[in-house]
């Protein structure tokens, strides 16, 4: 298997990357390095997120996501610093959850108050929200309804670049339905699935 780490770089960013490469998780929550993006910035790092998956390297059924740190020492005007973070958090829902008006909302909300609970100090913030209804026909109609979350974030971080992917790490586990201090407790709506 390819070694997932870019050439080395910056010291700055060897060590960020170092740090963030010997994190912990929940142990629900499985995190691994997967490639970096080459295009985005001179240096970047990259992780995969899976609440309690039911293969090594497979998007979990429960909830997944990714994370990327970025790094460009010519500090872009679109990031208002030398580093950025890109990161994506999907999940399904049960659909009566899903047709709820703030859902949206209250996923943006979640971002922020991870952020704010690790002291990760974050500006120039993008984000969109979106959830997915769905319903099967034809073959697919045994599926019957479905419904989704999707995050998908950015933002220029400052501070100890590990708050940030513990906060990522916290969103994307509470969209799928573990909140906080929840380890060991099951994942709502267990029996769900994903409709590719």
């Amino acid at each position: 298997m390819d070694d997932p780490r870019p050439p080395a770089g910056s010291a700055a960013f060897s060590a960020v990357a170092d740090g963030l490469r010997a994190m912990t998780f929940r142990s629900d929550f499985v995190v691994r390095e997967i490639p970096a993006p080459g295009s985005l910035a001179p240096e970047a790092v990259a992780f995969a997120g899976d609440v309690r998956p039911e293969a090594h390297g497979v998007d979990s059924m429960y909830g997944t996501g990714r994370f990327i740190l970025l790094h460009d020492p010519d500090e872009p005007d679109a990031w208002n610093g030398a580093w950025r973070v890109v990161c994506f958090a999907q999940a399904p829902l049960e659909v009566e959850i899903g047709m709820d008006p703030f859902l949206a909302d209250v996923t943006w909300s979640w971002l922020e108050d991870a952020l704010r609970t690790r002291s990760a100090s974050a500006h120039s913030m993008s984000a969109t929200a979106t959830k997915t209804l769905s319903k099967g026909f034809g073959s697919l109609a045994v599926e019957g309804d479905g419904a989704q979350i999707e995050l998908r974030a950015s933002w220029s971080p400052a501070g100890d670049m590990r708050a940030h992917l513990d906060a990522w790490a916290e969103v994307t586990c509470m969209m799928a339905g573990l909140p906080p201090g929840s380890e060991g407790i099951a994942v709502f709506g267990g029996n769900r699935t994903i409709r590719g």
